[in-house]
């Protein structure tokens, strides 16, 4: 054979075959993932089509049937907005979004104190720009997220230190929640805090700095109740509907209503009459009941099923992530989705004060809709960059405790410790 001859080209193996599928980055996409959030962004569509229908009509000038379709069409416009960039958030490599996150969150910070000059103001707050189309509030959770991930990535090795870890946090997330705090907007504030302080623990935080901010938060919170008229009276409005439903807030009394009429199995798509007789925002922030409403407890027990899936594959990522930057995001990104789910059903049923946020991929807003689908996006970018795809065989609370021991750090402090003592002998 002469040394020109080049040997024919021949089918790798099996084994060499799956490798290099395996090797391909959309491969390693979490399916379990991605169908849950299309099964949300589906079934919110059409319940966003479905309460909002006669709302639209209503409040429409031409009170034509074009009019009918214009709360749900505004949501379509958003959601392929967020499909169209959403791969770019999850291509671009996360590692490499560093320069960028400072000027996001200063970018932010200047568009949460523009709304308070210009912003339009609806229920006595000023949350919205362009007509109040665009919230700067819901970009502000996801940028804040990426912000401490960050942030903590780099001084993890002086997290121990309250001068150098636990201030410095403070300051970043009082700077946030307070131009937030004067829109005022509650629910994100808390949000954002409470993300956070669980992103500081997550980090390897100190617990006695971990004790402080969690009464930091509390401080603040009671602070909020005692000098904010809203924040007051919601509190007073929510004790009171707990003592006696009858006496608690216009829209829970509807809400709890709705879920009376849907019992077990619903009155069917479509069929609710709570959302035409005057329960307030059925599109947005009580769409929960709409769904209760019209599937009963079977919907809404199935609707919360897929939250908890979202918070399951999300901490599986968070176990499985690449450093531990990309198990920062992907907890925090699945934590604060789940947590916004979570604050959302329990207002509208009176366990906890009415904040007014939105149920993720199923309220109307497309401020949120972006934010969240960004924020699932995020937590696929650290999944594609995961060498290790086996399966975590942990229970969902072991996930998340685990992922405080992520790189396995322990006090720098006592190795060096017992080698001095060997040293000596």
């Amino acid at each position: 054979m002469g040394t020109g001859f080049v040997k024919p080209h021949q089918p790798n193996p099996p084994n060499q075959a799956r490798q290099w599928l395996h090797s391909k980055t959309f491969l390693r996409l979490d399916i379990p993932l991605i169908l849950v959030c299309i099964a949300l962004l589906l079934f919110g569509l059409m319940m966003i089509y479905s309460a909002s229908a006669e709302l639209s009509f209503y409040f429409s000038e031409k009170r034509d049937l074009v009019s009918i379709y214009s709360i749900f069409l505004r949501q379509v416009l958003a959601l392929v907005i967020a499909l169209v960039a959403a791969p770019l958030v999850v291509i671009i490599d996360y590692r490499s979004w560093k320069p960028f996150v400072f000027p996001a969150a200063i970018a932010v910070i200047l568009m949460l104190l523009l709304v308070l000059f210009i912003g339009e103001n609806r229920f006595g707050a000023r949350r919205g720009l362009f007509g109040g189309s665009y919230q700067p509030a819901e970009l502000a959770k996801f940028i804040t997220v990426v912000y401490v991930a960050f942030w903590l990535e780099k001084r993890k090795d002086t997290l121990q230190s309250i001068t150098l870890g636990l201030i410095p946090l403070i300051l970043i997330l009082g700077i946030m929640s307070a131009f937030i705090l004067l829109q005022p907007d509650f629910s994100a504030v808390l949000t954002i805090l409470v993300i956070g302080g669980m992103l500081f623990f997550l980090a390897g935080g100190d617990w006695k700095q971990i004790f402080l901010l969690l009464l930091g938060v509390f401080l603040i919170g009671l602070l909020i109740v005692l000098f904010t008229d809203t924040g007051r009276a919601r509190v007073f409005n929510w004790i009171q509907g707990v003592a006696d439903p009858t006496l608690a807030p216009y829209q829970v009394q509807r809400a709890l209503e709705a879920f009376y009429k849907g019992g077990i199995f619903g009155v069917g798509l479509g069929n609710s009459v709570t959302k035409s007789t005057g329960l307030p925002t059925p599109q947005s922030d009580s769409i929960f009941a709409i769904v209760g409403e019209e599937f009963g407890l079977v919907g809404t027990t199935a609707l919360l099923g897929l939250y908890l899936v979202i918070l399951w594959r999300g901490l599986a990522i968070s176990q499985r992530a690449p450093d531990q930057l990309g198990m920062l995001l992907a907890a925090g990104m699945t934590s604060w989705i789940v947590m916004e789910a979570l604050i959302n059903m329990a207002q509208i049923v009176n366990l906890i004060p009415f904040t007014g946020n939105a149920l993720p991929f199923i309220s109307a807003g497309g401020s949120n809709l972006v934010v969240s689908i960004f924020a699932i996006a995020t937590v696929l970018n650290v999944c594609i960059r995961s060498e290790n795809n086996k399966e975590p065989k942990d229970d969902l609370f072991s996930k998340m405790v685990d992922l405080r021991r992520w790189d396995r750090r322990r006090r720098v402090s006592r190795p060096r410790r017992v080698s001095s003592i060997k040293d000596r002998g």
